[in-house]
């Protein structure tokens, strides 16, 4: 293949090129218009102009948005397809464009004339010859990648004077060998058939995507969630889609992936932040975790709801004309279950001073007091401080946060946990409470939960249910009761996940006062769905009663030890839906002696692994090294050093929970003065780095879920392996997060 020839094919498509960034500025040029004659309409001093206005300038802004994210790689494909039917080329792009005359200019990758761009293969051409991928650098083509799909028509064309020429070594090759930095990026140039038949899926009911590791689960399914929202954006932008992944780590890897093709109205959430208001990154010693996570929770925090609170008066008396009035806990206990038995305890709220005052209305005796009625007492007894202080103080609205802490008083927990909870499970329980105390709602904010808290937080949001508003123009006695909630309480901070759940695209909740009832979305994406505890299926089993479903995930990567109860909570969340079921089977990420290695591990420990095929070789197998504790910083190190010397993307160190201070310690004291750690001391030098971020990070194993790595360094392997009862499947995936070289030091 000749320079000549290269170079002539990139100039041709740098001036296609050229022309649809010229037309994308020109439509952003549009929108800017379009959005400052949105404002002029808002000085119109009338209702309607300023409907207009917020119509306007919010289509001007998502447009904007989009415009803007789809400027990196926005022509990324071409289509020579049979002259007969389609005499001109088809290009393919993050979004459509047309030019002035309204011609298409670039077909949107998620419309149906882009299909057969991945789904053409040379055994079924469908009609396509020459299938080329550009390759491009803001907006230069630095090279095209050509597969010719027909030969026989290529042929037939070339008799006919029409060349063809096929340049390149295959696009899917050169995005495999292409270097990794902290950020997914869009494979939406190199999708494969069975990738584009899991992305182009039913859209109602739930697809399942399977297949082991690095055969691209995580991007399809996003793909998947910006083909959703082409192909029916007013149900999925109304309703919302909601995309669920293990960690903040990874959801800040992914975070850039939908914006690059072209959609910005997506809830990002790691399992941590699926509760609005809440960030918890901290993750419990698996022992504790997998208490959390049982289904046996669920009962725990049913029967912990319903709980009178910590510290509340038992007893009330008065003096109402010739009556002594008195609540003991008898009558209490009476009063509890009817209030009950009427549904959510903090729904409730506005009714227990009436439930009260009939419990002491009864009392009442004497001739005096019946003649004066019953209005007359309510009155009355409404009118006395320590009767609304008691009120407020024996049933006052109950924030998740709050009732969640009573857990820490081992007494009750050793209540509600009976027959649920052996004794060593709960002082693990309280252990962990009393190490990280969550006393407040301003600390769960500020991530003293941690993440398998939770869900446990939004089991007790929906056992508790919302509180009822209190109108402020209501008159009648009761408003004294609303009067005292209002000085104690604040109502804002008490609205369940229905009420402040995240609402796509400018979506607001009518109120505090909306229902739980109200909480959901349109679509729901989760990944490493194998992770997921009951608890957490629960959890997200709520935000998704209605919506339609993408769930990835592999088996044999999970980290929760009982998976028969995690299925079991899975169907209760998905609720009998139709399920459309997907297998990738190809390994696109690591190379092939690498996954051999970790395959042979997966086999060797006894894993049911699901083994893909590598597609990649490099000729370089993964090392094992070993290092007695004394040298252990000083091996490792080295190891470092002389990958990031022989990588240009992001090197891993991927380390026991245990150990993870200590390493990272290490890793800030690595500096120009030890000769082995030049190396290691660049890669850590921002300048150097991808996308301006250090390219050497510490992570557990646990972090690494979903991430991949030029190269990886594993410290102490073994350690992981005995972390938890799932170590075996923690450790698989370890091995499986590096493209290039892998070095274990055991």
């Amino acid at each position: 293949m000749s320079e000549e020839l290269v170079e002539r094919e990139v100039a041709h498509e740098q001036a296609v090129v050229d022309r649809v960034y010229l037309r994308l500025d020109e439509a952003g040029v549009a929108a800017q218009r379009l959005a400052r004659e949105g404002h002029e309409r808002g000085r119109m001093g009338h209702e309607g102009g300023l409907v207009e206005r917020d119509a306007m300038v919010f289509q001007a802004a998502r447009r904007i948005a989009q415009l803007d994210a789809a400027r990196e790689g926005l022509v990324f494909g071409r289509l020579d397809l049979d002259p007969a039917t389609d005499p001109e080329p088809r290009y393919i792009g993050r979004l459509g464009l047309r030019d002035q005359d309204r011609e298409s200019l670039l077909v949107d990758w998620r419309a149906p004339a882009a299909a057969v761009f991945y789904q053409a293969t040379a055994a079924t051409p469908s009609g396509v010859v020459r299938r080329r991928v550009l390759r491009s650098a803001g907006r230069t083509v630095v090279g095209v990648e050509d597969e010719l799909l027909d030969t026989e028509a290529a042929a037939r064309l070339e008799a006919e004077g029409v060349e063809l020429p096929v340049v390149g070594e295959g696009a899917l090759m050169a995005q495999l060998s292409r270097a990794r930095d902290r950020t997914m990026h869009s494979i939406v140039a190199t999708i494969q058939a069975e990738q584009d038949e899991a992305i182009r899926a039913p859209s109602r009911g739930v697809v399942t995507i399977a297949g082991g590791p690095g055969t691209g689960k995580t991007v399809v399914a996003l793909h998947r969630a910006a083909y959703l929202l082409y192909s029916d954006r007013r149900r999925y932008e109304t309703g919302g889609v909601l995309v669920i992944g293990p960690s903040g780590v990874f959801m800040r890897y992914i975070e850039r992936v939908l914006p690059s093709l072209g959609e910005t109205a997506v809830a990002l959430r790691s399992l941590g932040e699926v509760v609005e208001g809440v960030v918890a990154s901290r993750h419990d010693l698996p022992a504790v975790a997998d208490v959390k996570g049982s289904a046996r929770m669920a009962e725990l925090l049913r029967r912990l709801a319903r709980e009178p609170v910590p510290g509340a008066r038992e007893t009330f008396r008065t003096f109402w004309r010739d009556d002594v009035l008195e609540l003991g806990p008898q009558q209490l206990t009476r009063v509890r279950r009817q209030l009950m038995g009427q549904g959510y305890r903090n729904r409730q709220v506005d009714r227990v001073a009436p439930a009260l005052l009939d419990a002491l209305w009864r009392q009442v005796r004497s001739d005096r007091g019946r003649e004066r009625g019953r209005e007359a007492f309510d009155d009355d007894l409404l009118s006395l401080p320590d009767f609304v202080d008691f009120a407020v103080g024996w049933w006052p609205p109950l924030h998740a946060v709050d009732v969640l802490g009573w857990l820490r008083d081992p007494e009750l927990l050793a209540r509600v946990g009976r027959g649920l909870l052996e004794d060593d499970e709960q002082r693990l329980l309280t252990k962990s409470w009393d190490d990280h105390p969550v006393a407040t709602v301003a600390t769960a904010a500020k991530g003293a939960l941690s993440v398998q808290d939770v869900a446990l937080l939004d089991e007790l949001r929906y056992a508790l249910g919302d509180v009822p508003a209190l109108s402020p123009d209501r008159e009648d006695p009761m408003r004294a009761v609303d009067q005292a909630l209002e000085g104690r309480v604040d109502l804002q901070e008490l609205t369940t996940a229905a009420d402040r759940e995240y609402a796509p695209s400018g979506r607001a909740w009518a109120a505090p006062t909306a229902s739980i009832e109200d909480d959901g979305y349109a679509h729901v994406l989760i990944d490493e769905a194998q992770d997921l505890t009951p608890m957490q299926w629960r959890m997200v089993g709520r935000r998704g009663r209605t919506a339609s479903w993408t769930i990835v995930g592999d088996p044999a990567q999970s980290s929760w030890p009982v998976p028969a109860e995690a299925d079991e909570a899975r169907r209760a969340a998905l609720e009998r839906k139709a399920v459309h079921a997907f297998h990738l089977s190809t390994n696109y990420r690591n190379s092939a002696e690498i996954y051999a290695y970790a395959a042979a591990y997966a086999q060797r420990v006894g894993l049911d692994a699901d083994l893909p095929t590598a597609v990649r070789s490099t000729g370089v197998g993964p090392r094992e090294v070993v290092a007695a504790d004394e040298e252990l910083e000083q091996v490792a190190r080295r190891e470092v050093a002389a990958l990031a010397e022989q990588v240009s993307g992001t090197v891993g160190i991927v380390v026991p929970a245990a150990r993870r201070s200590e390493v990272n310690a290490w890793l800030a004291s690595w500096d120009e003065r030890a000769e082995d750690a030049r190396g290691a001391r660049a890669a850590v030098d921002s300048s150097v780095a991808p996308s301006g971020e250090d390219r050497v990070v510490v992570l557990t194993g646990l972090d690494t879920k979903g991430l991949e790595f030029d190269g990886i360094v594993v410290v102490r392997p073994q350690e992981i392996e005995d972390e938890s009862v799932t170590g075996r499947a923690t450790l698989y995936v370890v091995l499986t997060r590096a493209t290039q070289l892998l070095t274990t030091v055991g």
